[in-house]
This record gives C-alpha cells, structure tokens and sequence, in this order.
C-alpha cells in the first residue's frame, strides 16, 4: 500500500494565493479567506445541483473531428480528455432538482475553455430535442469563452442552430432557463446564454462579449469597475438574478415548481 499523499488536494486560491486543502473549499467551492468562488468542473457543478443519483448522461454519438484541418487540434483535444473529467466541453443529462425532473446541459470550462464547437452544440441540441419530447424544463449552465476557433465557421453554426431549437422549445410553452457561471463570454453570450426566459448568473461571474483589453483598446473609454460582471450585467437589465452559490439549488428548485 502506498503511502504517498493523495494529489490535487490542496489548491491555491486565485484571488488570495492561500493554500487550501479540498476540505475547505467543500461543499460550494468558496475560499473560506476571501470568499472567492472556484471555478467548477461539468462534474462537480452537476454534484451541487441535481439530486443524490438523480442525474443520468444523455449520450451523443458524436466524436469530435478535426473537420478543418487545423494544425494541433486533435493532440490538444487528446490532451484536454486526459486533464479533465469530461471528454467535450459540455455534458447533458436527463436529472431532477428536489425531484422534478428536467434535462440539465452543463459547460466545462476546464475543457479548452468551454469551448462551443460542433460536437458540443449536438449535445446541447440532442438535450433540448429530448426536453421536447419529455416535455421537460431545459437548464443550461454556461462556462465558456465562446466558439472554438479551431473548428471554425463549423463552430459558429451551431449559435444559430441551437437557437432554432429553443424556438422549438418556446413554441411547446416550454421552460428555457440559463445559469450563466464565470466565465461565459464570446458567442456563447451573443447567442443562447441571454435568450432564455429566465437568466441567472452566479455571483461573481464575468460575463460578455470581446475580452475587457480588446474593448479598452478599441474605445479609449475608462470601462466602469463592474464591467462585464453578473452584478453589472444585473443593474443594466440583462439578467433577471445574481445567485450566491449556495441558493443555487434553491432558487432552480422554486422556479421548477412555479412553472410545472
């Protein structure tokens, strides 16, 4: 039997720079110096969400290509499948919140940045397509820095394509709801993550379009201090609620029920 320490338990904060055993960020993942919220994988958001066992993969049959050609792209997908817990930057499943059921597609950030590519945009479509059939809520959590570049204009169909389907969605009188987690920018922002009939964002989360620098050096304009953040987002109108982490549950569970 080994008895060399168990690795990854201890992380470092990055705001602080405290060393924190996994202990203490457990359970929501909040540094107990700062209160900053870490980052979470698909995995352990999904954990934090959905009931005990209550969360089952919708599995897609899609293996990601290197449909362009782009130099690199399959060694770092390779590479992104052994440092992660997803192999996609999204995973979608069929799960419940204090027992009502709903499909639950969740973003990776750890998995190239969430990425938005062809093989995640099937999953989230596949998702919306079985809360069409079922007749059930469909919840996306984002985190993402937008399409992925490598799989070019492919990547950006899939903006349009999903939304086709949320009009599908709407028109059954469907409920549509995103969470939107930090970060999620790009064209994740610019299409699906705002356009839902309730949108959340978890405190803290950065959220918008171009990068703050590309922005600043476009404008020459002194950007407010809460650009680009949930609260910011929230005082302009364009989320319905900032959410502490811990009232995720709670909150998701309240407007499930109001809208059975």
């Amino acid at each position: 039997m080994s008895h060399y320490p168990k690795t990854n338990q201890w992380q470092k904060c990055r705001n602080c720079g405290t060393h924190l055993h996994e202990s203490e960020w457990a359970p929501y993942f909040i540094c107990p110096k700062c209160q900053t919220y870490k980052r979470l994988t698909a995995m352990e958001r999904i954990a934090i969400l959905t009931d005990e066992n209550g969360f089952e993969v919708i599995n897609v049959a899609n293996k990601t290509e290197n449909k362009a050609q782009f130099p690199g792209y399959s060694e770092k997908l390779e590479r992104a499948k052994c440092s992660t817990t997803s192999d996609e930057a999204v995973i979608v499943g069929e799960g419940s919140i204090d027992q009502q059921p709903l499909i639950l597609a969740v973003m990776d950030s750890f998995f190239m940045m969430g990425s938005l590519n062809t093989t995640a945009g099937a999953r989230i479509k596949l998702g919306m397509q079985v809360a069409l059939d079922k007749r059930l809520p469909f919840v996306i959590v984002t985190a993402s820095g937008g399409a992925r570049m490598q799989e070019g204009i492919y990547s950006l169909l899939q903006m349009n394509s999903i939304l086709y389907m949320k009009q599908k969605l709407d028109n059954a009188g469907l409920l549509v709801m995103s969470l939107l987690t930090d970060p999620t920018m790009g064209g994740v922002s610019a299409s699906f993550a705002l356009n839902n009939d309730i949108v959340l964002a978890e405190k803290q989360a950065k959220i918008g379009f171009a990068g703050e620098r590309v922005i600043k050096q476009t404008t020459n304009e002194k950007l407010p201090a809460n650009f680009q953040t949930a609260e910011g987002l929230y005082e302009n109108g364009f989320v319905d609620q900032v959410i502490d982490r811990k009232n995720i549950k709670q909150i998701l569970s309240q407007l499930l029920l109001l809208h059975v």
